[in-house]
């Protein structure tokens, strides 16, 4: 193991490259669309802070929750994306790409609970699809799981979990669903009354975003901006990280979209906001450069602009509301951003990472190749405590209580399931952008089927090369 980590160190992953799921080339797009919210502009963590306690607040003072919750306040360390709430057992775990549970990764309030009670309460550790959210993430129509896709989902999560511990704590009975809506309702509230738009503040200037936009414009690229921010909001936020001629750069801007709905509802035709932020009745016959519309709807939009197929790029964080709908309705290409990324790969690249992946492979080779020798059974039963250790260990290198963002202890997340599905290529901020020629092809690895013989630089742990390997890291270890 000592000489394989020195080769590995050498070939680490840039946290400022783009990923790739489907091959695609950049000379084929003409047009470049983009999210407003943690795509072009970016926030620091007290921003969820003041959401959480806005909320927290709301719950008291609206929903008459008791004023003891105070006393919780944000970590904003605690939760993950990607998670999976359980509406009615008021549980929040991790599922992996097969709807498994990720067996200590199910917290109730803020304690963990015992896998043997995961596996009482679900019969096992699978969740059938029926159960799952909707297309979007949401919980309805009879289902009991909510999947939080949405960064400023943190919050929320924190919220729910922080309520339900005190409610435990201090033996109150009280209904799961109802604390699940009322939470709901005031995170939703944050947002609709305004509370977090005055938050122009919490902005971190580090994006690069205007060189980006520069970048395109300059290459005779259309660009436009579809979010379901507001328009003063927009604009100030833009003003601040691009500049006051940040409407020169688009030639296409709509504000309170409202998506998903603005991928599928063919009924809201579009309407103009002034400079004084009054929506005007004109009917749209074009959507002009320097000028900002409110709602509509894609079709219309499409209508209006020619812009269709996979010529056209969209980037957003969101994997449901901004890239689902587009690439399996409307052919366009799409690109996630998931600013966990950069911080998950540098954690990736330190030594003390790669030695304990490369160990833990290792145990689940001689796992998976010693088990049909009858003698071994008493050191099987060793290597096993020990990897299911080290993957404890693994877990608590990202994140104390539920891991990585894109795996489970072996499989990949839901999230990453849907990521793939979604998205062409994915990266941590637009800015990687600036790393790649205005012609570059993505060309996504080939990764070996479990059928499949692996590539010859993969035969050190697999086929020929793999027994004697494991066996002399056996003797070695």
């Amino acid at each position: 193991m000592l000489n394989l980590v020195p080769s590995i160190m050498s070939n680490l992953l840039n946290p400022d490259a783009i990923f790739t799921n489907n091959e695609m080339s950049l000379s084929d797009i003409e047009i470049y669309g983009f999210d407003y919210d943690y795509t072009l502009v970016f926030y620091s963590k007290h921003l969820h802070t003041l959401i959480y306690n806005a909320a927290r607040d709301l719950l008291i003072n609206e929903h008459r929750y008791p004023a003891e919750i105070r006393k919780y306040d944000y970590d904003p360390n605690f939760a993950i994306r990607g998670l999976h709430y359980d509406v009615h057992r008021a549980l929040l775990m991790k599922i992996d790409a097969f709807h498994y549970i990720q067996l200590g990764t199910v917290y109730r309030g803020l304690s963990v609970v015992p896998d043997e009670e995961v596996i009482a309460m679900y019969d096992g550790s699978h969740v059938p699809l029926e159960q799952m959210s909707d297309f979007y993430g949401k919980s309805s129509h009879g289902h009991t799981m909510k999947q939080f896709m949405d960064i400023f989902s943190l919050p929320e999560m924190t919220l729910l979990s922080c309520v339900n511990e005190y409610f435990l704590k201090n033996n109150i009975d009280y209904e799961p669903v109802h604390l699940y809506k009322d939470v709901k309702d005031s995170i939703r509230d944050v947002h609709i009354k305004g509370i977090m738009y005055r938050a122009i503040e919490y902005i971190c200037y580090a994006e690069q975003t205007r060189a980006v936009l520069r970048k395109l414009a300059d290459h005779g690229k259309k660009i436009f901006l579809i979010t379901n921010s507001p328009s003063s909001f927009v604009d100030k936020g833009m003003k601040f990280i691009v500049g006051k001629d940040w409407r020169d750069l688009f030639d296409v801007v709509i504000v309170q979209a409202d998506k998903p709905n603005f991928f599928n509802d063919k009924r809201r035709p579009f309407r103009k906001v002034n400079e004084r932020g009054v929506l005007l009745w004109d009917k749209i016959h074009k959507l002009q450069k320097g000028q900002i519309y409110k709602q509509g709807n894609l079709y219309e939009f499409l209508k209006l602009t020619g812009w269709r197929g996979s010529k056209v790029l969209y980037f957003g964080d969101h994997i449901y509301s901004d890239l689902a709908d587009l690439t399996l309705k409307h052919g366009w290409r799409t690109g996630a951003i998931i600013p966990e990324l950069r911080s998950e790969i540098k954690i990736m690249n330190t030594e003390q990472y790669i030695q304990t992946m490369t160990w833990l492979q290792t145990l689940t080779g001689l796992l998976e190749h010693m088990q049909v020798y009858p003698d071994s059974q008493m050191i099987l039963q060793e290597w096993k405590k020990e990897r299911k250790e080290m993957r404890e260990m693994t877990r608590n290198f990202f994140n104390s209580q539920f891991g990585s963002l894109f795996r489970t202890d072996q499989n990949p997340t839901y999230f990453l399931r849907r990521l793939s599905r979604f998205a062409d290529i994915y990266m941590a901020s637009l800015s990687c952008l600036l790393n790649y020629d205005p012609n570059y092809t993505f060309y996504p690895r080939r990764t070996p089927l479990q059928h499949e013989l692996p590539t010859w630089s993969d035969q050190l742990c697999s086929g020929t090369f793999r027994i004697p390997f494991l066996q002399e890291m056996a003797q070695i270890k």
